[in-house]
């Protein structure tokens, strides 16, 4: 795929400033008779730190323009239509008799008028689930393991603040995810009945339905749910559980001793409910994805896409049952499938240059979704049972500062590794910058607002985003061959797709630098150990001493799969720091708690005690490290974000221009 850039020579990559007042769009909702469809819109506050997302109505046919519907101070999200078309929605007003509220449920009628908080919890309403052709709600909220009423979970709540204490007593594990510790309060499920009342699906629940999949039933008398459950060695695994909504009564449907389940999707005529079964990895073998179906008649799952060697991501039905819809990684992109659910037959039905996600089916066998690509960010889309694209008018698309290719190179065992590459405008060979995409399970293939490639094309690099081994959407034996051994053909793959896009006419070899985040990162420290051929490395929320971090990252249960002791110590790239002679900008935040913060304070220490370029005796040294104190692994606020850009621009244009890095002031 080739595309221009379009318009004049100044695009909002140009300036930051510019980049981020550009508005996100996030989410999907389509009402069950197809009528109404609404996504939420994400811009920058008048003070540039924080993006507010309200609702905006779109053309169910994609010809009038988008109206915005909601103007909440706080912003409202995680759209979700009625059965009678009403629309819910999570939003926290502040009010003179509360300044600080929780999140709560609200709903603005589809017949017109004001919206109304419909639900609230003293522990925040965290989602809402409504059914397609019945008035069943189900909610998620969070409640103190010893709370025994909403009232007396309040009552505690309030305790713990007046007092101002922050303990966490914990039993089990794990104890923090991402970004956040875990507790004091446990994720439940609560049914609302038509008064707003709440009762309780899940009492004592534990850890089992946080961050659960959920999905209920189209007459809203069950539910499924993932469930974890306890494995050993202060493991988790998922199971999925049926509850049903009068009564409580709740039972395993689905429990394989082998894999995690996920993405619940309950049949249109509620008999049998299809999910993802992710196979529990060893050291010797990485998961696999396949689609099942468990049919509600006591028959065993079936699976139904063994011999496809993709991965889904992500399964809905269509509305009337007669298919399952589901996406997939493809070489760089993301299309649409249709699975038959009786022989497991698998159709394309849109594959194009775009990565689709929030697929949601209306009547007639319409879908909803978005689309994105590296030329597009994020943006609804018809999509006609005969496959054709219709774009609904929502926000306005940039123009970009350059062009994408596609290029591809061949591995030292044969296999080709494709990668994108962005070209700046200039005709003039540009530096080369190659990216590394963190997972290590995924791929270049849509949008990133956060790893944005068009800001560095807009600085003048050409920026090259290649799919090495262990990355998705090229069978199963692409990821097997770069499982247990990160630094063998991912290394040599990342080499030689650089080696390709440094033959490219309009990039200039001489001149090259690396760069990558969390898995990317940790290729970034490989590459600095085992090359000299770039002028300059930035590694983010990088993996330094592979010991050390398998035991301390938020969910070390599931890296002890893969990483034993000698994997650790065959592939860990702190046993490499003498041989580093590039500088490297370090950049971590200290809310990171999938790689934790000590991977970069001792890859920080040795590479200025211990490296093969080290601190002068006077304390000076080439090598910088950019600090978040509040940031997570993404580096999210938006001005944070934009000192990131600064900083990784700063550094490339020290070591790649030779030009003086302009710092950004603000950071003193």
């Amino acid at each position: 795929m080739t595309s221009a850039a379009k318009g004049p020579a100044a695009t909002p990559f140009h300036d930051l400033d510019d980049f981020f007042a550009l508005p996100r769009v996030a989410g999907l909702a389509v009402s069950p008779d197809g009528s109404r469809v609404v996504t939420t819109v994400a811009q920058l506050n008048d003070k540039k730190t924080e993006f507010r997302s309200a609702l905006w109505e779109l053309d169910a046919r994609g010809r009038n323009p988008a109206r915005r519907i909601t103007h909440g101070v706080k912003g409202e999200s995680a759209p979700r239509f009625t059965a009678d078309n009403d629309l819910l929605f999570l939003a926290v007003r502040p009010s003179a008799e509360d300044e600080k509220p929780s999140r709560a449920l609200w709903r603005l009628p589809a017949a017109g008028g004001e919206a109304h908080e419909l639900s609230a919890c003293p522990g925040g309403v965290d989602a809402a689930l409504p059914a397609r052709t019945a008035s069943a709600l189900v909610i998620g909220t969070s409640m103190l393991p010893r709370a025994e009423t909403l009232e007396d979970d309040e009552r505690r709540r309030a305790l713990r603040k007046d007092n101002d204490v922050s303990a966490l007593l914990h039993t089990g594990y794990p104890v923090r995810h991402w970004d956040h510790d875990l507790g004091p309060g446990h994720a439940h499920l609560f049914c609302a009945d038509g008064a707003g009342e709440l009762r309780d699906l899940t009492p004592d629940p534990g850890d089992a339905v946080r961050d659960a999949d959920v999905d209920l039933s189209g007459d809203g008398t069950f539910l499924v749910t993932t469930w974890r459950v306890p494995a050993p060695r202060a493991a988790q695994r998922t199971v999925l559980t049926r509850i049903d909504l009068a009564t409580g009564e709740r039972h395993t449907v689905v429990d394989d001793p082998d894999a995690d389940l996920a993405a619940p999707a309950v049949a249109p005529d509620g008999r049998a409910v299809a999910y993802l079964r992710e196979t529990l990895s060893t050291p010797h073998e990485a998961p696999r994805i396949t689609l099942w179906l468990k049919r509600f008649d006591g028959s065993a799952p079936i699976e139904l896409t063994g011999g496809w060697d993709r991965w889904p991501t992500s399964v809905t039905w269509s509305q009337d049952g007669a298919a399952l819809i589901v996406t997939a990684d493809e070489h760089g992109r993301g299309p649409i499938f249709t699975v038959d659910p009786e022989s497991g037959t698998v159709r394309p039905l849109v594959a194009d240059d775009h990565t689709y996600t929030d697929v949601c089916p209306a009547p007639g066998g319409v879908l909803y979704a978005l689309r994105s690509s590296y030329t597009e960010p994020p943006h609804p889309v018809r999509i006609d049972p005969d496959g054709s694209v219709t774009v609904l008018p929502c926000v306005d698309l940039p123009d970009l500062p350059g062009t994408l290719t596609e290029v591809t190179a061949k591995a030292p065992d044969g296999r080709v590794v494709r990668s994108w590459l962005v070209l700046p405008e200039s005709a003039t060979p540009a530096p080369l910058l190659l990216w590394v995409h963190g997972g290590p399970l995924g791929s270049w293939n849509s949008w990133h607002w956060r790893w944005n490639p068009w800001v560095m094309a807009a600085a003048g690099y050409a920026v090259l985003l290649p799919d090495p081994a262990l990355s998705t959407g090229y069978g199963q034996e692409f990821i097997q061959i770069g499982w247990g051994s990160w630094g063998a053909a991912p290394y040599t793959d990342l080499m030689a797709a650089t080696d390709a896009a440094c033959a490219h006419p309009r990039v200039d070899a001489t001149r090259t630098a690396a760069m990558g985040g969390s898995f990317g990162g940790y290729m970034a420290n490989w590459i600095a150990g085992h090359t000299d051929r770039f002028a300059a490395i930035i590694t983010h929320a990088s993996l330094w001493a592979l010991d050390q971090f398998g035991p301390t990252t938020d969910s070390a249960y599931w890296w002890a799969r893969e990483m034993t002791p000698e994997m650790a110590a065959a592939n860990s790239p702190h046993r490499f720091v003498g041989d580093i002679a590039t500088p490297m900008l370090v950049i971590h935040g200290d809310k990171d708690y999938r790689v934790p913060i000590g991977e970069a304070l001792r890859l920080w220490y040795e590479l200025l005690s211990a490296s093969g370029l080290p601190a002068a005796d006077d304390g000076t040294t080439v090598h910088r490290f950019l600090y978040f104190p509040s940031e997570n692994h993404w580096v999210l606020h938006p001005q944070h974000a934009k000192l990131w850009y600064q900083s990784v621009l700063a550094f490339l244009s020290d070591h790649l221009l030779d030009e003086d890095g302009n710092w950004p002031e603000m950071l003193g």
